[in-house]
C-alpha cells in the first residue's frame, strides 16, 4: 500500500516539473512590454489585438472647416422652399399617383433655380447669347420641361386639370430671365395656372377638400415668390459684376459642391450595414396589373412564332378553294369602272387641330418660353423671291438698315429689337411681328403696314400709305405726310398710340392726335351704341 502511494507521488512530481518547464519556455519567449517590434510598441500591438485603444494625449486636433455663409437672397429662397414648396409637395404625396410624381419634378425645378441664383452671387453676368449662359440655364429648362412632359403624356388622366395647372404654373421660374419687372411675369403665369386650378376647385369643393387645399397651396407658392422677388430682386436678377469670378468657374464650383455632398452620404453609412431594399412600385390609378416578367432567354413570348410556314404552304396548295369564300363585287360598285365613285371615295381629312381620335377636345398648346430663354439666331436680311425677310437684329451697329424695294416687294420684319429700317422707293406691303423699339421710315406703299405685338413702335411716312393696322401695340408714334392724310388706321388691343399730322403751313409744328383707348357702350332703342370716353381737364 505504501509502495503504491510512493509511485503516485513520483508521477505527480514529474507532471508538475513538466508543466513548470513549459511555463518557463513560454515566459522566456514573450518580449518585454516596454520594447517595440518593427517600430510598434507591444502595448499598442496588444491594444490592436484586443480591440481596445488608449487615449492619445499628444494627438493634434483636426481643424474644422466652417461652411461658407449663404447670401441673404439664397437664405430667403431656402425659406420659400422649406415652407410653401415643401408643404405643396407633402400635400401632393397625400394625393399619390401622377400628382405626387409631378410634384417631385417641381421640387427639382426649384432646386435647379436655387443653383442658378447661387451662380449669380458668385459670377459676373455673361452674355445672354453665350453658350455659358445657356449652360447655366440648362438644368432649369430641362426640369421645367419634365413637368410639362408629364402632363402631355397623360391627357386621358382624370387628374389632367391638376397636371395642367402645375405645368402652366411652373413657368413662373422663368422670372430669373425677365428684366426689369419679373413680378409682372409671375402674376401673368398665375393667371394661366388659375384657369385650370379653378376647374379643380369647382369639381372637388363638395367631394374632396384635400384637392382644394392642394390648389390653394400651389397658389401660395406664387404669393410667396412675388414677395421674395420684391424683397431681393425687384428689377430682375443681379449678378456679382463688381468682384465676381468667371461664370463657367462659378458653375463648376457649385456643381463640385453638390458632388461632394452627394459623395459623403454613402461613406458615412458604409459600415452601418447593407443598403435598404428598393421601394415598392408606385400604385397605378387604373388598377392595371404589372407587366409579366421577361423569360429567361430574354425574348418575349409574344414575339415567338405561333405557327410554322407549313400552314402557309398548305393554304396555298388549295388553289382556287382559297378564294371560294370571297364576295363578288358588282360592276356598279367598282371604282375603276365608275369615275363618280372615285371622286366621292376620298378619305376625309382628320381634324387634328380640333378633336382627337377619342372625340375629346385637345388640351391647350405648350406655353412658349420667354424670349430671353430662347436660343438666339443670327441676324438675317435677304430677298427671297418678292419678299424681303429681316429678322433677329438686336441693336445693330449700323445706324439704319436700308432696303431698295420695288413695287412688287413685300417686307417681313420679325424678332428685331432697337432697329431702324429705311425703305426706299414704293413697296407693296410691310408686316412687323414680335419686335420691340422699331423705327421705320418709308416712301410709299401700295397696300398697308401691319404691326403685331411690337411695343414702342415709330414710323414716318414720306409719301402715301392707304392703311395702317395695329394689333397689341403698346406705345406708337406715327408721323404722316401731307400726301398721306387720307390714311385709315385700325387698332386692336392697343394703348398710347399717337398720330402726328403736319400743320397748316410748312413752318407749323406737327400736331399730335392720340387715338382713343376707352369706349363706352350704351343700349339705346334696343341697339348698342359705342361712344368714345373723353376726359376733361
Amino acid at each position: 500500500m505504501a509502495g503504491n502511494n510512493m509511485n503516485n507521488l513520483t508521477t505527480l512530481i514529474k507532471r508538475l516539473e513538466a508543466a513548470t518547464s513549459r511555463l518557463e519556455d513560454i515566459a522566456s519567449s514573450t518580449p518585454d512590454p516596454t520594447t517595440s517590434t518593427n517600430g510598434t510598441s507591444t502595448a499598442s500591438t496588444t491594444a490592436m489585438a484586443t480591440g481596445f485603444s488608449e487615449p492619445q494625449a499628444s494627438s493634434s486636433p483636426t481643424p474644422i472647416q466652417l461652411p461658407e455663409p449663404l447670401p441673404p437672397a439664397i437664405e430667403g429662397f431656402d425659406a420659400l422652399m422649406n415652407a410653401e414648396v415643401e408643404a405643396f409637395v407633402s400635400r401632393s404625396e397625400g394625393l399619390r399617383g401622377l400628382i405626387a410624381e409631378q410634384s417631385a419634378s417641381v421640387l427639382r425645378a426649384f432646386a435647379a433655380e436655387r443653383k442658378f441664383l447661387i451662380v449669380t452671387t458668385k459670377a459676373k453676368k455673361p452674355d445672354i447669347q453665350s453658350p455659358v449662359y445657356m449652360e447655366i440655364l440648362k438644368e432649369l429648362q430641362s426640369t421645367i420641361g419634365i413637368v410639362n412632359d408629364l402632363r402631355v403624356a397623360n391627357r386621358g388622366s382624370p387628374y389632367f386639370n391638376h397636371l395642367t395647372m402645375v405645368s402652366e404654373g411652373i413657368a413662373m421660374l422663368g422670372w430669373v430671365t425677365i428684366d426689369p419687372k419679373p413680378v409682372d411675369f409671375v402674376n401673368e403665369t398665375l393667371s394661366s395656372a388659375q384657369f385650370y386650378g379653378n376647374r379643380v376647385l369647382k369639381e372637388y369643393k363638395d367631394k374632396d377638400h384635400s384637392h382644394v387645399e392642394w390648389v390653394q397651396g400651389f397658389y401660395r407658392i406664387f404669393k410667396s415668390l412675388v414677395e421674395y422677388i420684391k424683397n431681393h430682386y425687384p428689377s430682375g436678377v443681379t449678378w456679382n459684376n463688381k468682384d465676381g469670378i468667371d461664370p463657367q468657374e462659378a458653375l463648376r464650383q457649385v456643381q463640385a459642391g453638390e458632388t461632394r455632398a452627394l459623395g459623403a452620404a454613402p461613406t458615412s453609412s458604409a459600415s452601418s450595414g447593407p443598403p435598404p431594399p428598393p421601394p415598392p412600385p408606385m400604385p397605378t390609378l387604373d388598377g392595371a396589373p404589372p407587366p409579366p416578367p421577361m423569360p429567361a432567354n430574354g425574348i418575349s413570348s409574344s414575339r415567338a412564332p405561333t405557327s410554322d410556314m407549313g400552314a402557309v404552304f398548305d393554304q396555298l396548295s388549295r388553289g382556287e378553294a382559297v378564294t371560294a369564300g370571297l364576295r363578288k363585287v358588282d360592276p356598279s360598285q367598282q371604282t375603276h369602272k365608275n369615275p363618280s365613285l372615285r371622286a366621292g371615295a376620298a378619305v376625309p381629312p382628320t381634324r387634328s387641330g380640333s378633336q382627337s381620335s377619342s372625340g375629346k377636345s385637345p388640351g391647350p398648346g405648350k406655353r412658349p418660353k420667354p424670349e430671353s430663354m430662347r436660343t438666339k439666331k443670327p441676324p438675317r436680311m435677304e430677298l427671297d423671291g418678292n419678299k424681303w425677310i429681316i429678322e433677329n437684329y438686336d441693336n445693330p451697329p449700323e445706324r439704319m438698315l436700308e432696303i431698295d424695294a420695288q413695287i412688287s416687294h413685300s417686307i417681313l420684319i420679325s424678332r428685331c429689337t432697337k432697329t431702324a429700317i429705311r425703305v426706299l422707293n414704293k413697296a407693296n406691303a410691310i408686316s412687323i411681328d414680335s419686335s420691340s423699339q422699331i423705327s421705320l421710315v418709308i416712301d410709299s406703299l401700295v397696300s398697308s403696314v401691319d404691326v403685331i405685338k411690337t411695343p414702342r413702335f415709330e414710323m414716318q411716312v414720306l409719301g402715301t400709305l392707304p392703311t395702317i393696322m395695329l394689333d397689341q401695340v403698346d406705345g406708337a408714334s406715327i408721323y404722316l405726310s401731307r400726301e398721306s392724310l387720307e390714311t385709315e388706321v385700325f387698332t386692336s388691343k392697343c394703348s398710347a398710340v399717337n398720330i402726328n399730322v403736319p400743320g397748316r403751313t410748312e413752318e407749323d409744328d406737327y400736331k399730335e392726335c392720340p387715338l382713343p383707348e376707352q369706349i363706352k357702350s350704351v343700349i339705346r332703342n334696343g341697339a348698342v351704341v359705342n361712344e368714345i370716353v373723353e376726359h376733361a381737364g
